[in-house]
């Protein structure tokens, strides 16, 4: 049976399609404008997960339930998280870039963890709109994704001294 959705639950739809667009994007663009490699690598994983965030909302837009395999997701999540941790301690000991350079991508990191705030609290006000557990946990999937996101976005620029926790 096909999802019978909300003209509300439609509306946030389109707004977190918008989103993950947005994000695909911008990770795509700052992953050619890094310098510091492991940021590359670090914006292109990330571009990727958007994109499988984009395809879930997409199938739900269009009426499939989405069936969460929470282990093996979970799993997907989890591996994805260590090898952007990995990748970040890399660069913290492999790091020769010049402090423009450094800014540069500094830069580019603040505005993804200000887009990953802003996209995680929006999946969050979402979630408790939809009436469907299978959407709820699709969604809350996601969210906590956007959250990995900013944590390695947070880890590399603590790693180069560029954000400092008061």
């Amino acid at each position: 049976m096909a999802l019978q959705l909300s003209q509300k639950e439609t509306t946030l739809l389109k707004d977190q399609e918008t989103h993950e667009k947005v994000c695909i994007e911008k990770y795509q663009k700052y992953a050619a404008q890094a310098s510091d490699p492991q940021l590359k690598q670090l914006f292109e994983s990330f571009a990727q997960q958007e994109q499988q965030h984009l395809n879930t909302i997409t199938s739900i837009m269009s009426g499939q339930v989405p069936s969460m395999n929470q282990g093996q997701q979970g799993q997907q999540a989890a591996q994805s998280s260590s090898q952007s941790m990995q990748a970040t301690n890399q660069t913290a000991q492999s790091s020769t870039a010049s402090a423009s350079a450094n800014n540069a991508d500094a830069m580019l990191c603040k505005d993804m963890l200000m887009t990953e705030k802003y996209v995680s609290n929006a999946y969050d006000t979402a979630i408790f709109e939809f009436t469907d557990t299978n959407v709820r946990q699709a969604l809350n999937h996601i969210q906590k994704e956007e959250q990995k996101h900013g944590e390695g976005i947070f880890n590399y620029l603590s790693s180069k001294g560029l954000y400092n926790v008061q």
